[in-house]
């Protein structure tokens, strides 16, 4: 497994290896040494999501605050997404910048992304599903999101006519001046 640091500090894309045979293929979806090893912390994944969308869909954007903030490993079973993460975090050089990555069921890569960070997708393809494990359980009460479709964010998210939960398109747009304890 190869990992790539981003622009954006504490952002790793995670590109395995993949063999291929006339079977099809294999690959290490995760493999905990190397993650840490890379990383320099010790993950401790709790929990595996799993959603299904269908073409133009918006997820997002969702952070969990403390304490229960949350890392994420996303990757995609099938189909194709545009991954995005907002940073939040009031002490880092890009706060209030957003980063996006095509995840698909071709290149396999994975994204972790710290706490700190809002996240959603949009789907690409016909249907996605999408899974993602997390170092902290899902907690209601500590749950927030940020609207979507902020024009100050003017997240290109590369779909038309989006599909948004009500919940979703009701966020609060981004405040720069919103302090989230992460």
């Amino acid at each position: 497994m190869k990992f790539e640091t981003c622009e954006i500090k504490g952002l790793i894309i995670c590109k395995p290896k993949i063999i291929n045979d006339k079977r099809g293929f294999f690959t290490e979806t995760f493999r905990k040494d190397l993650f840490d090893n890379f990383t320099g912390e010790i993950s401790s994944f709790c929990q595996t999501n799993c959603s299904e969308s269908n073409y133009g869909t918006i997820r997002g954007l969702h952070f969990q605050i403390s304490p229960s903030s949350q890392s994420k490993l996303v990757s995609v079973q099938r189909g194709e997404i545009l991954d995005v993460v907002l940073d939040l975090r009031r002490n880092s050089k890009t706060f209030g910048k957003y980063f996006s990555i095509i995840l698909n069921d071709i290149n396999n890569y994975q994204f972790f992304i710290p706490s700190g960070f809002a996240h959603g997708f949009s789907v690409l393809s016909n249907k996605a599903r999408v899974q993602y494990m997390v170092d902290n359980f899902y907690d209601k009460k500590n749950e927030h999101g940020i609207n979507p479709l902020d024009e100050d964010l003017n997240i290109d998210w590369k779909i038309k006519d989006p599909i948004i939960s009500e919940k979703d398109i009701t966020n609060p747009n981004f405040d720069k001046n919103q302090h989230y304890n992460f």
